[in-house]
């Protein structure tokens, strides 16, 4: 368990704060691309980290991200007008270009040079992968950004959702590298249903082995977790969680087929936005991945379009369905697995008390991760020590595992073809 102001420590994320100082020094992932989908369209309120701003793409295609107030008067720029390479606005005509510059004041004489000593707040943005990315950190550097692989694919190959999720980023991350959960809260099968089987396809040895031994690697991204369950005789089944600084995670997949990633996003304390792509590296997604991936019934959740509020959630109880709970086809009677993801996590309230656990041995990754992030935070705030994998983006270049190994393979040397990026 976390002491209460350890717990304070990783989940409050405002300017100024230790945990916002560290998520400040990474590119994070803050809108879909088509949120601002062509040049002039519509501003977008975006709340980031504590922080309340206004995304727009200008005449040429360049997205800008400006403080919410406009500097004169403060009335939010959401409401501006975004025409001829900036945002003006409608109070009284100021106008702002994506560096932050004052372009037009027209209600000041024009003899004026005032507009030159009046600059709005903006940060640096890039689209990468379909999807936004924003930096909030210190002026005087510029990390390179995460080369993940599905950045790095052609639109075609990869499938990108999000998500507003009401609880504090930290309990969807530890949902995450959690293994042991999958034979429980995802499990779709009665417990006994397998066991006179001898030979089980992947999902099966989580029905059959729900007690997974635990094994963490440290890595200059983050954390490799193990989790190791019986299969035959001779093997074992793993299954490897990618944990990547600062909130990242993959989802381990079986070699040959597409891989998920997610990423959390804190909007405050205790609210965050959920990114989840899945992607091939080699080909297009079928019609048969995309459609399995709009049933809404994997790591992938139904959204109303325009909040991005999941449809099935926490006011409705995930649309919760006790028949189907009783008949034993479903552990829980929620239809989907990003929706069960979300009512235990959301359950938890905005900001869950970890004072208060009793954590065993099947939640080592969940300690691991939150030593990671102490350590990551201390180091920045004590030392100045600017995380190791902001300065070396190529470190992301890795791939989750879900895989069956000899039992004399150690699992790091049995898997490590399985996780290498190659796009």
């Amino acid at each position: 368990m976390l002491s209460p102001e350890e717990n304070d420590l990783l989940t409050r994320v405002g300017p100024g704060t230790p945990m916002g100082n560290l998520l400040r020094s990474f590119w994070m992932p803050f809108a879909l691309a088509a949120e601002v989908p062509s040049p002039d369209s519509d501003p977008l309120r975006v709340r980031l980290l504590d922080q309340d701003l206004v995304a727009f793409r200008d005449s040429n295609g360049t997205v800008g991200l400006i403080q919410n107030n406009c500097p004169h008067r403060g009335a939010s720029l959401f409401f501006g007008r975004n025409e001829e390479a900036g945002i003006r606005c409608v109070y009284h005509g100021w106008k702002f270009n994506v560096t932050g510059a004052c372009i037009d004041m027209p209600n000041e004489p024009a003899e004026s040079d005032f507009r030159s000593r009046v600059s709005a707040t903006v940060y640096p943005t890039r689209e990468h992968g379909g999807v936004l990315w924003a930096y909030l950190g210190a002026t005087d550097r510029l990390p390179g950004l995460p080369e993940l692989e599905w950045t790095r694919v052609p639109a075609s190959h990869r499938y990108v959702t999000k998500r507003i999720q009401s609880c504090s980023y930290l309990q969807n991350l530890e949902g995450e590298v959690d293994s042991s959960h999958v034979s429980f809260l995802h499990s779709r099968f009665a417990p006994d249903a397998y066991a006179n089987t001898q030979a089980l396809s992947l999902p099966d040895y989580m029905a059959r082995d729900r007690a997974p031994r635990f094994y963490v690697q440290a890595t200059p991204y983050g954390l490799q977790i193990a989790a190791r369950r019986e299969a035959e005789a001779d093997s074992y089944y793993w299954r490897i969680t990618q944990f990547l600084m600062p909130a990242y995670t993959m989802i381990p997949a079986p070699p040959g087929g597409p891989i998920s990633w997610t990423g959390a996003t804190p909007i405050d304390d205790g609210q965050m936005m959920g990114f989840t792509v899945t992607w091939h590296p080699d080909r297009p997604l079928t019609e048969q991945e995309v459609a399995e991936i709009e049933s809404w019934t994997g790591v992938h959740t139904e959204v109303d379009a325009r909040t991005f509020k999941p449809v099935r959630n926490k006011d409705n109880d995930y649309l919760l369905d006790r028949a189907l709970q009783r008949s034993r086809a479903s552990y829980t009677g929620i239809r989907g697995i990003r929706e069960e993801d979300l009512a235990v996590q959301e359950s938890m309230g905005r900001i869950f008390d970890r004072s208060s656990e009793h954590l065993g041995s099947a939640d080592l990754a969940v300690i691991a991760t939150r030593r990671r992030l102490l350590s990551a935070v201390g180091a920045l705030a004590e030392r100045g020590s600017v995380p190791y994998e902001t300065e070396h983006p190529e470190t992301y270049r890795v791939r989750s595992a879900a895989l069956v190994l000899p039992r004399d393979v150690a699992w790091d040397r049995g898997a490590a073809d399985a996780m290498v990026a190659r796009v």
